[in-house]
């Protein structure tokens, strides 16, 4: 089960898999997506993270 600090993506349609956010505690950013909360979850750095969003904002024509 997530804990409550996840957010889920405001592109997420009811009932589809959707990505989850949450800030480590050790300063990562942790990702992981409603079809299985609790299996894999991805670590990366904020900066990594921002450099992933800019580029599908850049990239949603």
């Amino acid at each position: 089960m997530l804990a409550d600090n996840w957010q889920k993506s405001s592109y997420c349609g009811e009932g589809e898999s959707c990505v989850h956010v949450t800030a480590g505690s050790d300063g990562t950013v942790r990702l992981t997506e409603s079809g299985d909360p609790g299996g894999a979850i991805l670590h990366t750095t904020p900066a990594t993270w921002s450099v992933l969003l800019r580029a599908l904002k850049e990239n949603r024509g």
